[in-house]
């Protein structure tokens, strides 16, 4: 009884996984406004009624795939500060400080992700419960990428010409808007990626000087 119990939550699971999964690809696809339940079952094979079996309606489905990304986006900040501190611990050093800074791109480096976080930051301006909701997230992403430049600063000896509250936000939004820049030119996820490099490259070293 206990094993079915196992087998139908992890069924359950994973039809909740994969109805979220279609509804991101949708989402950035058409936005939210046009983004219909029957577009969504489609795109994960399922039926309406397994989308009501999991959610109430589509906007606390949406509420549920902001919270995910933001998760994600959290876990791999979290996995960037893993990394600084074993690199610390076994003595290599970085030859570029610009290239460590830069492993914030952590949001997701492809057309759809981009599109997708713009979809959630045009709701979240629109919607005051959902902003709310998705400021909680969006606050331990930020915490988890101050830690991140702390930990860079601390280990490279080096000083920071503003707050690393202000530089981790000048990050994010410079990494957001070139990132926004690189969907509407239609640029690839290779050259997106170089272009960040380049333009966030270029601020970081307008934030940081060696002591």
């Amino acid at each position: 009884m206990a094993e079915e119990v196992r087998s139908g939550t992890r069924s359950r699971e994973n039809t909740r996984a994969r109805l979220l999964e279609a509804a991101a690809e949708v989402f950035a696809e058409v936005g939210l406004g046009e983004a219909s339940v029957e577009r969504i079952c489609e795109r994960a094979g399922y039926t309406r009624g397994a989308f009501y079996s999991n959610f109430a309606t589509k906007d606390e489905m949406f509420l549920e795939l902001a919270k995910v990304v933001a998760r994600d986006r959290v876990a791999a900040a979290r996995a960037r500060v893993a990394e600084i501190d074993v690199a610390a611990t076994i003595g290599v050093e970085a030859s570029d400080v610009a290239a460590i800074i830069r492993v914030l791109d952590v949001i997701g480096d492809d057309r759809l992700s981009t599109l997708l976080m713009y979809e959630i930051n045009l709701h979240a301006m629109r919607d005051r419960d959902f902003a709310v909701a998705y400021a909680v997230q969006e606050q331990e992403m930020v915490d988890e990428v101050v830690q991140l430049i702390e930990e860079v600063v601390e280990n490279e000896r080096l000083e920071l010409r503003v707050t690393s509250l202000e530089a981790a936000r000048i990050i994010l939004a410079v990494w957001g808007d070139v990132s926004g820049r690189a969907a509407i030119a239609g640029l690839d996820a290779d050259a997106a990626r170089e272009l960040r490099s380049v333009e966030v490259g270029r601020v970081v070293q307008l934030l940081i000087e060696r002591c």
